[in-house]
């Protein structure tokens, strides 16, 4: 079959059934034209819920006699004139193609007068013809289209029309979404002459709840908290019901992108789950939010009746709006995140904790809005890092807080700053007079296969392991394990350093080093929120064994809700959140269940058996990041390495036997 150019009016047809679904994307279609041509002023007018008439006055900067044939035209618009304009949209139409599409299918008039010309002319349009006339007219400054028996000459299309009053209700919802986007400009409805809607324009802040309560009800007023959220060009504000509110309703759900009104999935899943664990069964929560974007990093331009939208940074986007509603949803509630702290110093840091990013990354918005600044390396002083650690501190004095809401406050890391650095100037300054044997030499590492071999084979008696753990002799400072020279059976590294040769155990090692982060000195662990709060079931005799221990699990950061036997884990600190949150709170649980007492400190080493059983083979590169971070924060271990951390190998008989073995080759010979 032949490949044949479509007519314009078939192509305009075809148009149509994208862009005119129903009465109401007409009035949506032209509602918005108006609004890109600057009206403050809006009269509509339907009749027979828009399949016989349609009309829209408004008081815009309307249409030149010279361009009405071109505004009827398809693809033809002022709106957008370079590919530059088609990636930074700001009005509501762009395509040019709505008029085109809706005169094809009806019979249209469009009149209108600018404030230059002193008489207004009219274009008339009709059907398949779209032939267009346009003749003189009276008219106001400003623009009318008028829409005759929409679909008379596609009857498969008519045929599918509902009934009047549900016709006239879509549109209505149409022109609710609009007035909730435009406070400024006054909007009327009538239908079948009758006047429906009154929506009047709001010159300040302080009347939006005017407009609010005809749209959305006295009980949405009553019921919503105000959000107001920054950062960097993205900007979110508006209104979200509270979620104690008696009454949750999923009909008022509005959400709008730089002012145009949105149903986008990815929007409605954020707001979800910022309202994970406030919401019981089937409840939906209401709101009503306006999202402010760089038009560079969106684009409108992904569906055929605009209703969605696509981000350049989708996870951004997502994140950024979780956050801003969970902010609110926290300070209305007033929910504690830390269990055991009662000041209001450390209840507000509590409030303002930052969120698990495991999966998606650094949660930018925990932070003020400046460059990242990188973790100190190992190879950095304790100067550079003193110096970065207050820079860090000042930055955070120095955030202003996003729209009058609280930040979300400091990560572990910082929160563990000032032990570290304490413990960094303690190891610099002791050892600063003494030459450590470096970590990194730049000679090859000493062949550890023979050596190995004759430990634990043929010369198994000739070498004498020293009893007793190394001790540093009075007056000497060294807080250096040395240097690696190899890993044997996959979780010891043999080490040398100015004491000589010693077998250290990794696994021990990274058992004392979680100790020491699980279990800081006179601090309880911060929590961390996770991206989705996880829930699972809970046994009686679980729930028993939790609410005993509730208290002593909450100092490592844990917080947990039990509610109708099921427990929300909504954070837990960052030592831990790399685990499975349930198999680990099951383990937690049976382990307590066996317990008729438990310590801080031995719950806090059950901890870091769980998370050392993991590393199953260690590497030279692990093996010298691990003792690098043991040397930095935990110096005692090696001031006084215990027994079954570090033992040395004293060669010395290994020596003597070499010594007599060659002697006694030389005599024979």
């Amino acid at each position: 079959m032949a490949i044949n150019l479509l007519p314009p009016q078939l192509a305009n047809q075809i148009a149509a059934g994208e862009v005119v679904e129903r009465p109401a994307s007409v009035v949506k279609e032209l509602l918005e034209n108006s609004l890109d041509a600057g009206a403050t002023s809006i009269d509509i007018d339907i009749d027979k819920g828009g399949a016989k008439l349609i009309r829209i006055r408004d008081n815009g900067c309307g249409i030149n006699r010279d361009d009405l044939k071109l505004a009827l035209a398809r693809h033809a618009t002022s709106k957008i004139s370079s590919l530059d304009d088609l990636e930074a949209i700001m009005s509501m139409g762009f395509r040019g193609e709505a008029l085109a599409s809706i005169s094809s299918v009806s019979r249209l008039i469009l009149t209108s007068r600018t404030q230059d010309q002193e008489e207004a002319w009219q274009a008339y349009a009709e059907g398949r013809d779209m032939a267009v006339t346009v003749k003189p007219a009276a008219h106001p400054v400003g623009s009318t289209v008028e829409v005759l028996d929409l679909f008379y000459n596609t009857p498969a299309r008519r045929k599918f029309l509902r009934t009047e009053k549900t016709e006239f209700a879509h549109i209505d919802e149409v022109v609710r979404r609009i007035a909730l986007s435009r406070f400024d400009v006054t909007i009327n409805l009538t239908h079948n002459g009758k006047r429906v809607r009154q929506y009047r324009a709001v010159k300040d802040e302080s009347q939006q709840n005017r407009r609010l309560s005809a749209i959305c009800g006295n009980n949405f007023v009553n019921q919503s908290m105000q959000l107001s959220w920054e950062h960097g060009d993205l900007a979110i504000k508006g209104w979200v019901e509270h979620p104690l509110s008696p009454v949750q309703s999923s009909e008022i759900q509005y959400c709008y992108v730089n002012g145009r009104m949105m149903r986008d999935r990815l929007i409605n899943h954020a707001i979800r789950q910022a309202y994970e664990g406030y919401l019981q069964g089937e409840q939906q929560p209401s709101y009503i939010l306006y999202l402010s974007v760089d038009p560079h990093q969106v684009d409108v331009n992904v569906h055929p009746a605009k209703h969605e939208v696509r981000f350049h940074e989708s996870r951004l986007v997502h994140d950024f709006i979780y956050q801003g509603v969970l902010s609110v949803l926290r300070q209305a509630t007033q929910e504690p995140l830390s269990l055991t702290s009662d000041d209001e110093e450390e209840h507000e840091t509590a409030l303002n904790f930052p969120e698990n990013r495991q999966v998606a990354g650094e949660n930018v918005f925990s932070q003020p809005y400046q460059a990242p600044i990188a973790q100190t390396p190992l190879n950095t002083s304790s100067h550079q890092y003193r110096e970065r650690e207050q820079n860090n501190n000042s930055h955070q004095k120095q955030a202003s807080h996003f729209g009058g809401r609280h930040q979300f406050g400091e990560s572990y890391q910082r929160t563990q700053g000032a032990l570290y650095q304490k413990m960094v100037q303690e190891s610099v300054a002791a050892s600063k007079d003494k030459e450590k044997i470096p970590l990194f030499p730049e000679r090859a590492p000493l062949n550890l296969g023979e050596i190995v071999h004759t430990t634990n084979n043929t010369e198994k008696d000739a070498i004498s392991v020293m009893p007793r753990s190394v001790n540093v002799k009075e007056g000497q400072n060294d807080y250096t394990f040395g240097r690696v020279l190899a890993i044997y059976q996959h979780k010891y590294a043999l080490i040398e350093s100015s004491q000589g040769l010693g077998l250290l155990s990794l696994e021990e090692a990274d058992f004392l080093l979680k100790c020491a982060q699980l279990l800081p000195k006179d601090e309880t662990l911060k929590p961390q929120p996770l991206l989705v709060p996880l829930k699972l079931a809970l046994s009686k005799e679980e729930i028993s064994v939790f609410n005993q221990f509730q208290s002593l699990i909450s100092h490592f950061g844990i917080v947990i809700e039990i509610s109708h036997g099921k427990a929300t884990i909504h954070a837990v600190s960052l030592p831990l959140r790399q685990q499975n949150l349930p198999v680990l709170l099951t383990a937690l649980l049976t382990y307590l269940s066996a317990e008729q007492s438990c310590t801080k400190q031995q719950l806090g080493q059950w901890f870091a058996k769980q998370l050392g059983a993991e590393q199953a083979q260690w590497t030279q590169a692990q093996a010298v990041g691990l003792l690098a971070d043991i040397e930095r924060f935990c110096p005692q271990y090696v001031r006084q390495p215990a027994k079954n951390l570090l033992q040395l190998i004293d060669l010395q008989p290994v020596v003597v036997a070499l010594n007599n073995e060659r002697c006694e080759y030389a005599n024979k010979t």
